[in-house]
């Protein structure tokens, strides 16, 4: 039986396509993605992973279990040491701690973000997983097929390292898990009435992740 990540995937096709074929990706994969637009996205999706960690610490206050809290406890420390290294790949490019602390968040990072904690402060913590998952599996398996493309992890790929910190193992080890948290969550609150409502909550943030694609591509505000 499919687990709970693949049918939410399945359900909504056309727009996780939408999300993980965008042209910022294949920007990515082919090193023609224009640098003001990498710069644009590192600066918000710096900003993007401090609402990231709070939606995360609302996931200790919705969870029923120890198992549960300590679980996302541990992402969020997981996130704020994430935060530091995004600080040393922001410099690579010209990015000072300064530069990222006085950054506005852009429409496209308020829109996503607000909506992973709405779904969370409405829903209950399965709503609030289902709104995360596309993001973390999502930078996943984006990688782990640009990695397989022919020339994107050379030298001569500006954006090799962010294809091979995605495609690592230990990233991996990380969407592993969010996959398997969220089918242990989905033991406990998923009844089949509910796959209707989460399958829309998945495309949504789905195409919410395809706008932040688009917002670095615009260089939107």
């Amino acid at each position: 039986m499919a687990d709970l990540f693949d049918r939410l995937r399945d359900g909504a096709a056309a727009e996780w396509s939408a999300y993980v074929d965008h042209p910022f990706v294949e920007g990515l994969a082919d090193g023609t993605l224009a640098p003001e637009a990498y710069r644009h996205y590192l600066i918000q999706d710096y900003l993007f992973l401090i609402q990231f960690a709070r939606a995360y610490a609302l996931g200790v206050y919705k969870s029923d279990s120890l198992a549960e809290m300590r679980a996302f406890s541990a992402g969020v420390a997981s996130i704020l040491s994430e935060m530091s290294l995004h600080v040393r790949v922001c410099a690579g490019w010209g990015l000072a701690p300064d530069d990222l602390e006085a950054a506005a968040e852009a429409r496209a990072t308020i829109a996503y973000t607000r909506f992973v904690l709405d779904s969370g402060l409405r829903g209950d913590l399965l709503d609030l997983q289902v709104a995360l998952v596309p993001c973390i599996v999502g930078y996943a398996e984006i990688a782990t097929a640009l990695a397989a493309r022919p020339g994107a992890l050379d030298a001569a790929n500006p954006y090799r390292d962010w294809i091979a910190e995605y495609a690592g193992t230990g990233y991996q080890e990380v969407a592993a898990k969010a996959r398997a948290l969220l089918d242990a969550s989905a033991e406990r609150r998923l009844s089949e009435a509910r796959m209707p409502q989460l399958v829309a909550l998945f495309g949504k943030a789905c195409r919410l992740e395809a706008d932040f694609w688009q917002m670095g591509l615009d260089r939107a505000d």
